[in-house]
């Protein structure tokens, strides 16, 4: 899969979907090649702003327990995806109209979050107003991430009503633990 195909996937359920869901990565694969991987980018952004631009970025920043933080943090975006995979194929083989496995569950779960991965390369530039909008805009995409690859993965595009309300209770529990995850953050 190129980059131009990848990047379609938020905007489309038929682009690079099916390609995907065809290699049928195992969730172990899933677990080791893409999200144990992006999931150590938001610890390590988040430590070196932490450590280089401390204060300059938010007035208290720079007083925190970094490594502690960032490996909890760590190991819960890792728990976070185990949870995900399970909680996408609840909700969604809890409707009539949809189903899914599995695996393409796991997928899913495993592709959502990395708009929000990404993004924390933004803790490069300290700027606070700046790192907000970056992650609120890849919370959007990731949201459409997951109605998207909802409507590709289920394979039913007649039911869109149906997929609009799974993808609204999933990325509510989404939001719920990615919330978790920030409180856990900056209570240390």
């Amino acid at each position: 899969m190129n980059l131009l195909t990848a990047a379609q996937m938020p905007f489309n359920h038929q682009v690079g979907w099916q390609e995907l869901s065809g290699r049928q990565p195992s969730i172990p694969a899933l677990a080791g090649w893409l999200v144990l991987p992006m999931s150590l980018l938001p610890p390590i952004m988040l430590y070196f702003a932490g450590t280089h631009h401390g204060d300059a970025l938010m007035p208290g920043f720079a007083d925190r327990e970094w490594r502690f933080i960032t490996t909890i943090l760590f190991l819960a975006e890792l728990l976070t995806f185990f949870m995900m995979g399970w909680v996408i194929h609840t909700v969604v083989n809890g409707t009539q109209a949809l189903s899914i496995d599995y695996p393409d569950a796991y997928l899913l779960a495993a592709l959502a979050p990395l708009p929000l991965w990404a993004s924390s390369l933004i803790l490069l530039i300290p700027n606070l107003l700046l790192n907000v909008l970056v992650v609120l805009a890849a919370l959007g995409v990731s949201c459409s991430l997951i109605y998207h690859g909802l409507q590709a993965l289920c394979g039913r595009h007649d039911h869109d009503m149906a997929t609009m309300s799974a993808t609204y209770t999933i990325m509510s529990a989404g939001v719920l633990a990615w919330g978790v995850l920030m409180a856990l953050t900056w209570a240390y």
